[in-house]
């Protein structure tokens, strides 16, 4: 028998306050009312000296409970990192005003630290909400540091997923229960005993599934039993380091980000090693991460090592004009320790004389400038600066810094520490070019690895993306290096026919507009890149015999919107021509999106060119502020980070090992539930670019490509046919399902769920027609139909599987994936959250957001009108809600400031559903709580409960009142074809968008 939830929960609270765990447990702490107490108790009792023995009055505590109520989860984030590592509430008593701790980072395992655990925890619903799908809930177990919830985590039983709690979590968000005291909270856990998974506190709109994480040891290896994840992740301290050390928050997205464990590892490792005065190196692959991993790290040097006077996050200046100083930027905004960018040397010289312990962000080049140049030998100020104990961080330290320019730096600076960051390390088999004595690998130029995390680790954890490889150049060339090959309008339309015509998977339209990914093209020169941009302009008008298909139109219809971007320097030839044909570029891109930049304002286009394929700003989720692709040379190839970048097409020769897999991982980082791989399509060399693919894959995933590259056509195509086969073996049309067995369904649905993954991945190539699918003998009708019928079967299967309570674990021939995602399932239908979202940001912009004019306030209102008006056309219900709700805020734009729009759309919708049912239980004089419940379980037209609602209809009533009334028999009969009736056209419509 699988364990029962309450065991479950009551294991893990034992494990808990075992031994050295440190947490207390408190039976008695179960509503709001408890906990404002034991806060307060705790808030007193650690603050005796600065309430000078007198308790907090009514009055002066309310004053408390207001800066504690938190309108997000980011803005209790925001508060929780304190003034100095304390976090403080202010009391006015008097004309006196009191500043009292709440949490000191300090006091991590001991001090004034209080560690509690309640369980069974009641959040009552609030007064104004309707009572129809709505109880008390309990919340499971929840950590507490000195009064306040900060882990809360839900648990279930064997018998169901962990997923089935992290809807849970969702659910009492959209619902408000994460309020008051519980607004605090930063970190939720979800386990079914066998599967345990943390991620950060968001909004219930903002939380996704894609963002879980697992825990793993040092070696990687997974820890998923939940009293292991206990002991390693949720005893003291490592709990309160989660929530005071390794909890960041991303100030561009207003969003908090937990630590993966590999992170913390990596951190951890560093600390070590400094502790003892040595230097290294940590691989950690690209895209998982790593600017967000040595951020932490630099800043904890300076927090744990007092023996360190300055910590030196250095880049290249290559890298300036990318992300990783906004980046440094937007994580430290908040933070305890100073993080200084230097604008000019003597800017650097003035930081580094100063007696302040900060983090300096500077660049390679200012740093040689300043040693060689900017200080004179024997003067007070070169000793100080020469005799400081640094430590260097390196970002991308396979090719910041020259094995020369370390060797120079680390001549001056006798007394400092380096480590190094990089996702492609060099090996003897791709090592530095020789020169003299300097050293050709990085453990010789860092020392020691101090953490591996390969690209084969980060797939396995879900931490990034594989990579999905097509070469579709030319084949059987003698010389496939031939440059002529490629070097004319011929190929070139060629490669944007693909990109164009042939890329609807790829670029994600099958998510709909406004949601659809991006695409770069890179090319060998940057005269190659004028001309792409020169024929797209072309092509966009209509001037080539390439055509835009009609497919791709009719999700965007001013697809493609594209840009360009690469270095314009003053001195080198041919500049005048690039800085000429970058002004027209920059002139097409003002006009596109009504920005105002000038060749001499080139770092401010790219910054905003940055931030607008990154998509973190909620104004770049319209799809008026997006683009759909960018052509570039070198630029955006390294250290770029756009999650929604799912493609990168190649019309180069193949790169060297290390370029090749940075290149690639602009594209493998985790975004949405569609995107399932980063994509690449090279259109030069194939036979060479594979072998280049396979070498440099194997080369940083520790020696195969078995996990990081996902098979090519050749293997699926044969694959997705014999999946079909299958398919129609268990069942011959969508029809034969609803008949079947439970035990047939399971068989059906294990079948479907493999056809559909390989369908998908099908789909995806570059080489897939829809008119294929005529030869394989299926239709896109036929597959729709079939997930629509694979949805009830899913269902009916989870309410037998809720019910049934035999033995699970002897049954693993008979599981299906209870939370597989439909990959294959196109909906250009307009998303319901993506409009929630847009109008939330109209309500409520993000407090950094540009101050927006009344016109353009309308310009928003007028677009997310007309995605509501194509929503129509499947769900004129949903529609005509979202249509009234719209028209509010377009009245007054006050009224709904602040407030969840998910919670306000829900709401109405169960407002329309409880008029809907309360006018037919009048009418047919039924009992509203059992209509109710048919309602909310109402699937494949099978009423639930009909006999119970025929066995409470007040049938005399209705006799009474009515002269004709209808036989009893005949009155049931009709009752129910109207209530089937119903629930079909009013009821279903409003239930089937849920969020």
């Amino acid at each position: 028998m699988p364990e029962l939830e309450k065991i479950i929960e009551k294991k893990l609270i034992e494990q808990l306050i075992y031994g050295e765990s440190q947490w207390t447990y408190r039976e008695d702490l179960k509503t709001e009312d408890d906990l404002w107490k034991n806060f307060k108790y705790i808030l007193e009792q650690n603050n005796k000296d600065r309430l000078n023995g007198e308790a907090l009055s009514d009055a002066e505590f309310e004053q408390v409970k207001n800066q504690l109520q938190f309108s997000s989860f980011y803005k209790a984030g925001e508060w929780l990192v304190g003034e100095n590592g304390k976090v403080m509430v202010h009391v006015q008593r008097d004309t006196e005003r009191l500043h009292l701790v709440v949490m000191n980072h300090e006091h991590i395992a001991g001090g004034s630290s209080v560690y509690e655990v309640i369980n069974q925890y009641s959040a009552l619903k609030s007064d104004d909400e309707e009572s129809i799908a709505e109880r008390d809930r309990r919340f499971d177990v929840t950590l507490m540091i000195n009064g306040l919830p900060m882990i809360h985590i839900e648990l279930k039983n064997r018998q169901h997923s962990y997923m089935d709690a992290f809807w849970q979590i969702k659910k009492y968000i959209s619902e408000g229960k994460f309020t008051g005291i519980f607004s605090a909270v930063q970190m939720f856990v979800v386990s079914n005993g066998v599967d345990t998974k943390y991620f950060a506190a968001a909004g219930d709109t903002e939380l996704n599934p894609k963002f879980m994480s697992g825990w793993v040891d040092t070696e990687n290896n997974p820890v998923s039993d939940y009293i292991d994840f206990a002991k390693s992740v949720l005893r003291i301290p490592q709990a309160h380091e989660m929530i005071a050390r390794y909890t960041v928050l991303d100030e561009d997205a207003k969003r908090l980000i937990l630590l993966r464990p590999y992170q913390i590892h990596a951190i951890e490792s560093i600390r070590e090693a400094s502790r003892t005065g040595k230097s290294g190196y940590v691989w950690h692959t690209t895209g998982s991460g790593k600017t967000l991993t040595s951020y932490k790290a630099t800043r904890n040097l300076l927090m744990d090592i007092p023996a360190i006077d300055k910590a030196i996050f250095l880049i290249d200046r290559k890298d300036l004009d990318a992300q990783t100083t906004m980046a440094f930027q937007a994580y430290a905004n908040n933070d305890l320790v100073d993080v200084d960018e230097t604008d000019n040397v003597n800017d650097l010289k003035k930081k580094l004389k100063s007696s302040d312990r900060q983090v300096i962000v500077t660049t390679i080049q200012k740093m040689q400038i300043l040693i060689s140049k900017r200080l004179q030998e024997g003067t007070t100020e070169y000793s100080k600066i020469k005799n400081l104990k640094i430590a260097f961080v390196v970002d991308e330290c396979h090719r910041a810094v020259t094995p020369k320019t370390k060797r120079e730096l680390e001549k001056f600076f006798g007394r400092s520490l380096w480590y190094g960051f990089t996702g492609t390390p060099r090996f003897a088999e791709n090592p530095y070019p020789q020169m003299g004595d300097l050293a050709r690998t990085t453990e010789e130029l860092y020392g020691k690895r101090l953490h591996k995390y390969t690209i084969q680790n980060a797939i396995h954890d879900n931490a990034v993306l594989g990579f999905q490889v097509e070469h579709n150049g030319a084949k059987n060339l003698e010389d496939e290096t031939n440059a002529s090959v490629y070097d004319n309008e011929t190929h070139m339309l060629k490669v944007l026919d693909i990109i164009l015509n042939k890329s609807f998977y790829k670029l994600g339209f099958q998510n709909g507009k406004g949601k659809t990914y991006e695409g770069l093209l890179t090319t060998s020169s940057i005269q190659l890149a004028q001309k792409y941009y020169e024929l797209l302009c072309k092509v966009k008008s209509g001037e080539t015999s390439l055509v835009i298909d009609e497919k791709i139109k009719q999700v965007l219809p001013d697809f493609p919107k594209f840009a360009i971007t690469y270095s314009v320097t003053e001195n080198e030839e041919g500049s005048h021509v690039n800085q000429e044909k970058m002004q027209k570029s920059l002139n097409d891109y003002n006009e596109m999106f009504g920005t105002k930049y000038e060749l001499s304002q080139i770092q401010g286009y790219n910054g905003n060119l940055n931030k607008r394929l990154a998509r973190k700003d909620a104004k770049f989720k319209r799809r008026n502020e997006q683009l759909d692709l960018v052509i570039v040379v070198d630029r955006l190839l390294t250290g770029f980070d756009a999650p929604c970048m799912s493609t990168i097409f190649i019309d180069r020769q193949p790169m060297g090992p290390h370029d090749l897999i940075q290149a690639f991982s602009r594209t493998n980082r985790i975004f949405d539930k569609n995107k399932t791989y980063g994509q690449i399509v090279t259109f030069q060399a194939p036979k060479l670019f594979k072998e280049s693919v396979d070498n440099a894959v194997k080369l940083y995933s520790a020696g195969s490509t078995e996990k990081a590259l996902v098979a090519e056509w050749e293997e699926i195509e044969p694959a997705f046919r014999k999946a079909l086969a299958a398919l129609k073996v268990s069942a011959e049309t969508p029809e034969k399902v609803t008949p079947m067995s439970i035990k047939e369904k399971k068989v059906f649905v294990k079948m479907f769920q493999t056809f559909d993954h390989l369908f998908a991945q099908l789909k995806s190539f570059t080489q897939y027609e829809d008119s294929m699918l005529d030869d394989y003998g299926i239709t896109e009708e036929e597959y729709d139909k079939y997930a629509g019928v694979y949805k009830n079967a899913l269902e009916e299967i989870k309410l037998a599987e809720a019910e049934d309570d035999s033995d699970k674990e002897h049954q693993e021939d008979d599981t299906v994936d209870l939370d597989y995602e439909l990959m294959a399932y196109s909906s250009t239908k307009i998303d319901y959250e993506y409009i929630i979202n847009l109008i939330q940001n109209i309500v409520t912009p993000s407090e950094e957001a540009e101050v927006i004019t009344p016109e353009e306030r309308q310009k928003q209102i007028e677009e997310v009108k007309q995605y509501v008006e194509e929503m129509q056309k499947d769900n004129p219900k949903v529609a005509e809600i979202m249509l009234q709700l719209i028209n509010e805020i377009a009245q007054d734009e006050n009224k709904y400031k602040g407030q969840s729009i998910l919670n306000i759309v829900e709401n109405m919708k169960l407002d329309c559903i409880n008029k809907v049912i309360s006018d037919f239980c009048v009418t047919w004089y039924a009992s509203k709580d059992d209509v109710m419940y048919a309602a909310l379980h109402y699937r494949n037209g099978e009423i639930p409960n009909e006999s119970v609602i025929k066995a409470t209809i007040d049938y005399q009533s209705y006799k009474d009142v009515h002269e004709k009334a209808l036989p009893k028999f005949r009155y049931y009969t009709q009752c129910m074809a109207e209530l089937r009736k119903t629930l079909d056209e009013e009821i279903k419509p409003l239930l089937t968008i849920a969020g």
